[in-house]
């Protein structure tokens, strides 16, 4: 018994003794979740309980020259249903009312909207897509229809809400304005919505948020938190209506001439400022959409719209002047074994220079540059660097196109090079660079940085102002620039631009039509051509410089710059023209006739005599003679018109008021 009771008492002994080591296990437990892991899991809990939630903050908007918005951000609403949530009875109930309002306000047979609710609630979808991107107010009219109107949890309704960019004058300028990339959302890389994402963007703020039931999130005081900052306003320098002129105007001539691609800009003179920018590629159906920023990105040959440089350079070198004679010859003439010809059938034989420019003579101008500087070629290339044609503008939108200016010791210098630059080959510009320069001519020889952004605001409040920057304050002599300035003025008159002439406005520029992709081997059977048009207007006072180009034009209507671009560039002329027009003063106003004070005086003379006898009104004008009888009383009729050959009554005959006399005028 004692044995038993010895045995059982062991037992007990190492039962208390596991039960010790297990609690002082705990206990040390306990003491390491509590000491060492204490934070680790604290911040665990909290992690479960408290978030920080991310509140972005607002882009700024784009705006145009006048306040007109270009780009903004805007809610939208995608609404789902879930099917299980709602009670059979509110299915039943608000089925037919929701289905007949969803109809109404998105056109679909109401049929339609109870068969996709029943193939839910049957499938028990609790996702299913309703409609999207609603705007605001139609979302809610959306979430107070029939049985939404109960909210997520009765109802079923799941509001899905974001912002979107959206463009209020569409897709005109959207290259230029820029856009959201299409596979990364959020990101701004082309026009100025990349040039300014940074100052559009803002500051992103954060909040502390609690986990409270049913999974929804309640806010928590934080000394940590931040309000987001909204992005700053952008105002560009594009003025709606010209974009709109521009557009439309290019967007023609494209369809007609099922062009591939073309681009237009304007530029006001005196300070840069972009007005409008117009970028249109084909689509393989035909159309065409704002595809790519040709007018800053694409760099090519520009043809004989870089005549103009070439004579410029050789005036201010003093190595021609305009009435220097070139010969031409009859079309055709060898340079270095290459043979260089003239559009004109025959030639222009021998003309002046000023004539080569204004007939855009690819013989004259070629003879001009290589007579003159094929012994030193660097120096022509020097001057073209002193206007800065080596190089991009530097405008703020991102992807310029880089100049290609050869030079001796290049890749693609030759003896042919010299004499290919001088009509605008063997050398590549973008829109905008060659833009540039012709502005500058207008502008009195001040070459202006173009501008796409007058000012940045906050608040309706300005940040920063953009004023214009000269690249370079004289780029030629006055003489020099009056010279080009008349010949360009005669190029419209009586040159190769003369189908654009107008009395009506002036206008001043040059023509251009350049072979494009003529190294590849089936040009001779598919030929290719770049037409351009690049000027300003009114020639005398420019406010306005503009460049159109079009490329590959259907050869089978035309290929001409003439033809082809010209006319973009008078319709975008005229319509602003006639927003805008030039107020012709009438001299001489104040200045007396003598024959009409000669009139005048014998009538007032006439006027004073006393009423007694009826006066002699021959040889008076007929208007004065109805006008000093009718004042005596008498009643007048009048045959024929100008001055008064006979009368009725003799003069000198009693006056009676009231009594008819007959005037014959002749």
């Amino acid at each position: 018994m004692a044995f038993e009771e010895k045995n059982i008492l062991n037992r007990l002994y190492i039962i208390a003794g596991c039960m010790f080591l297990f609690a002082l296990a705990i206990s040390i437990k306990l003491m390491n979740i509590q000491f060492v892991d204490g934070e680790k899991y604290r911040e665990l809990a909290k992690e479960n309980t408290t978030k920080n939630f991310v509140i972005p903050a607002n882009r700024g908007n784009v705006y145009a020259d006048d306040g007109s918005l270009l780009a903004t951000s805007v809610p939208k609403y995608d609404i789902r249903f879930d099917a299980v949530t709602v009670s059979s009875e509110d299915f039943k109930e608000n089925l037919l009312p929701l289905s007949e309002g969803l109809s109404k306000m998105f056109g679909k047979p109401v049929s339609y909207y109870q068969n996709m609710f029943r193939k839910a609630r049957a499938d028990k979808n609790r996702y299913l897509l309703v409609v999207k991107n609603l705007g605001y107010s139609n979302y809610i009219k959306v979430k107070n229809l029939p049985l939404f109107r109960k909210g997520p949890y009765k109802g079923g309704i799941i509001v899905e809400q974001r912002t979107v960019r959206e463009h209020p004058i569409g897709l005109i300028a959207q290259r230029t304005v820029g856009d959201e990339a299409f596979d990364r959302p959020g990101y701004y890389a082309v026009g100025l919505e990349g040039a300014f994402n940074d100052l559009l963007t803002g500051k992103e703020g954060h909040r502390l948020k609690q986990k409270i039931a049913q999974g929804q999130w309640k806010p928590v005081y934080d000394e940590n938190e931040i309000e987001p900052q909204d992005g700053f306003d952008i105002i560009s320098t594009i003025n709606v209506n010209i974009q709109d002129i521009a557009h439309h105007a290019l967007l023609k001539q494209l369809e007609y001439y099922e062009a591939e691609h073309g681009t237009v800009i304007v530029m006001e003179v005196a300070t840069g400022e972009i007005k409008a920018v117009s970028n249109l590629g084909r689509t393989s159906d035909g159309t065409y959409y704002e595809k790519l920023n040709y007018a800053i990105g694409e760099s090519h040959e520009p043809g004989s719209t870089f005549k103009v440089m070439a004579f410029m350079a050789a005036l201010e070198d003093k190595v021609i002047d305009t009435s220097s004679v070139i010969d031409t010859g009859n079309g055709r003439k060898l340079f270095y074994g290459r043979p260089i010809n003239d559009s004109h059938r025959g030639g222009f034989g021998k003309i002046s220079a000023a004539r080569v420019l204004e007939v855009s003579s690819n013989i004259g101008m070629a003879t001009i540059i290589n007579d003159n500087y094929s012994k030193n070629p660097n120096k022509f290339i020097d001057r073209l660097k002193s206007w800065h044609l080596n190089e991009k503008t530097g405008v703020a939108i991102k992807g310029e196109g880089k100049p290609m200016i050869p030079e001796p010791g290049d890749k693609k210098w030759s003896k042919n090079a010299l004499p290919s630059m001088a009509y605008g080959y063997n050398l590549r510009l973008t829109p905008l660079q060659t833009l540039t320069f012709y502005n500058a001519i207008a502008n009195h020889g001040v070459m202006v940085k173009p501008r796409f952004i007058q000012e940045v605001r906050a608040w309706n409040e300005k940040v920063t102002t953009y004023d214009t920057k000269v690249i370079n304050p004289q780029i030629c002599s006055d003489e020099t620039l009056k010279q080009v300035r008349e010949i360009l003025k005669n190029t419209v008159k009586r040159g190769t631009g003369k189908s654009l002439y107008s009395p009506d406005f002036s206008m001043a520029g040059k023509t251009g039509t350049a072979q494009t992709e003529y190294w590849m081997p089936d040009w001779k059977n598919n030929r290719r051509y770049i037409s351009s048009f690049a000027g300003f207007f009114p020639a005398e006072n420019p406010k306005y410089s503009c460049i159109v180009i079009i490329h590959k034009p259907s050869t089978k209507k035309g290929f001409y710059g003439a033809d082809v671009s010209g006319p973009v560039f008078k319709r975008i002329a005229q319509k602003i023209f006639t927003d805008s027009p030039n107020i012709d003063s009438v001299e001489g106003v104040e200045k007396i006739d003598p024959v009409i004070e000669k009139d005048f005086e014998k009538y007032y003379t006439k006027l004073q005599q006393p009423a007694k006898t009826i006066p002699n009104v021959t040889e008076m004008a007929g208007m004065d003679a109805v006008s000093l009888l009718e004042n005596l009383g008498m009643r007048v009729q009048v045959v024929g018109n100008g001055t008064v050959s006979s009368q009725s009554i003799k003069s000198g005959e009693n006056l009676k008021k009231g009594q008819l006399i007959t005037l014959n005028l002749s």
